[in-house]
């Protein structure tokens, strides 16, 4: 069995206020063909469950450029061009292939293209013909086309939020096209589009028991793979939206009506709960109160400028409250500002110095804070343990400390993802009154363990709770929460 695998992903805001060059994958994760490390990344599961089964195997592998940045505004076209010609150039010379396996995320746009996940797919299936397998593992986070469903055998999102799966879904996929590739299966895709958009937080219900029923359809009833496209909420692409993916056996659902109507079925229920995803969020007032009013660590989550999800992650509306109100015993991070850190590097370990930090983007970053600050600990290419214990990186990174808050400066834009965000700094979260984490849902595998509560926070932010504020132009009408009296198509 000859087996290529490679990655090229990104989750792209296009309303973000800064373009996606080259530079962001090297920030985060690049490695040219042949040259990925031993250890997983968070986009190349399919690359590293490819080596894990198929050396047992005796199966030929090759590899080609695995690239992922964090996300952010529209990739360049020279950018995406680049990227994709570089993996399509390792393709090709590694034919002929019996199966592509691609590491993708699912909500790419660039300059020119707004289905990047599409072209690609589309140039792979031309590049190896019909009788290839291609498959891809996705982040329920895309906007699922008729390009990526038509030129793949087989697209597995990751089911859990915060993605812990990645490792599992990864293995799913390389098993299920070893199995196309042999001729042991045969598969037949459904596509059901629930008419709305929402996000489905799986610590919580109903988006927990909703995904156990999933799980538990699988391998059912002639029903092989379901993914729960979650959808993009800030991507404003025609494709947006979320979605039902149903992979049928043919053999067992000849025509394919089982799958689609499972799809069907499951799309309305889903739409049905669409009122109950999102639980009610406090203001940046309000969830300060409520932290003071709670036993410590209470953990408040600033979703709005979570670089996750394309924010600079460099606001200071919440960190500008506290000090406000005198609070302290507080950390807060990570805080994207590349100047401050130089210049904290540059006093040194112990220095106290006047320090303009946040607010550099623009007006959803809010005003810059200033202020005398402690350096308390300084360390150069800081790696934080992210999903699935694969590693984000955070660049030079600086602990400083102002007024009992401590925050974590980064070099590197990154959402909050692990306790040693603070810890490698010498900040222990669990000692503090309030932790605030610029993330949206990921700090969770983590956090929880220390927090005797979580909030989420209503403030400014690229990121916005709420979408229907923003100017979107592509997206198919009627769609929830837009239009308020929208009905699921049928």
């Amino acid at each position: 069995m000859r087996v290529f695998s490679g990655s090229l992903a990104t989750e792209t805001n296009t309303f973000g206020p800064m373009p996606t060059g080259v530079s962001s994958f090297h920030e985060r994760a690049f490695f040219p063909a042949g040259q990925h490390p031993d250890a997983m990344q968070m986009h190349s599961g399919p690359l590293w469950a490819a080596r894990k089964l198929g050396r047992e195997r005796g199966w030929h592998l090759s590899e080609g450029l695995v690239a992922a940045a964090v996300p952010n505004g529209l990739v360049t076209k020279a950018a995406y061009e680049q990227l994709r010609n570089t993996l399509l150039d390792d393709l090709r010379a590694a034919l002929p292939v019996d199966m592509v396996l691609i590491g993708l995320h699912g909500a790419m746009a660039a300059d020119g293209y707004d289905d990047c996940e599409g072209d690609l797919l589309t140039r792979i299936r031309t590049m190896t013909g019909p009788d290839a397998v291609v498959g891809a593992t996705l982040d329920p986070h895309t906007h699922l086309s008729d390009a990526m469903v038509g030129n793949a055998d087989l697209l597995i999102c990751w089911k859990e939020y915060p993605h812990t799966d990645i490792a599992e879904r990864a293995l799913e996929l390389v098993e299920r096209c070893a199995e196309l590739a042999e001729g042991r299966l045969r598969l037949h895709p459904a596509v059901a589009d629930t008419g709305m958009i929402g996000l489905l937080h799986t610590t919580q219900e109903p988006a927990r028991g909703f995904v156990d029923r999933v799980k538990a359809m699988e391998g059912r009833d002639g029903i092989v793979s379901i993914s729960i496209v979650h959808g993009f909420a800030w991507g404003d692409t025609a494709d947006m939206g979320t979605k039902i993916l149903i992979y049928g056996d043919a053999d067992e659902d000849r025509d394919g009506t089982r799958a689609a109507s499972v799809a069907d079925a499951l799309a309305k229920d889903l739409f049905a709960l669409r009122d109950r995803l999102a639980s009610p969020m406090p203001t940046i007032d309000q969830a300060i109160d409520l932290a003071l009013a709670t036993p410590g660590p209470v953990v408040l989550g600033d979703g709005s400028d979570n670089a996750g999800g394309g924010a600079p992650s460099d606001s200071t509306f919440i960190l500008r409250r506290l000090m406000q109100r005198g609070v302290g015993n507080v950390c807060l991070g990570p805080l994207w500002d590349m100047v401050a850190v130089r210049i904290a590097f540059d006093a040194g370990a112990g220095a106290r110095i006047p320090l303009r930090i946040g607010g550099k983007i623009g007006p959803l970053s809010g005003d810059p804070v200033d202020g005398i600050w402690e350096v308390k600990a300084l360390k150069r290419d800081m790696t934080m343990t992210g999903l699935a214990g694969t590693p984000a990186k955070l660049g030079d990174c600086a602990l400083v400390a102002c007024d009992g808050i401590d925050v974590v400066l980064t070099s590197f834009r990154c959402q909050a993802f692990g306790l040693d965000l603070f810890t490698q700094l010498g900040c222990d979260p669990a000692d503090r009154r309030i932790v605030v984490v610029k993330s949206s849902q990921h700090f969770r595998s983590a956090f929880a363990a220390i927090a005797s509560r979580i909030v989420m926070v209503d403030a400014p932010g690229v990121v916005t709770r709420d979408i229907t504020t923003l100017p979107f132009r592509k997206i198919r009408r009627p769609k929830w929460p837009f239009d308020a009296a929208a009905e699921r198509p049928s």
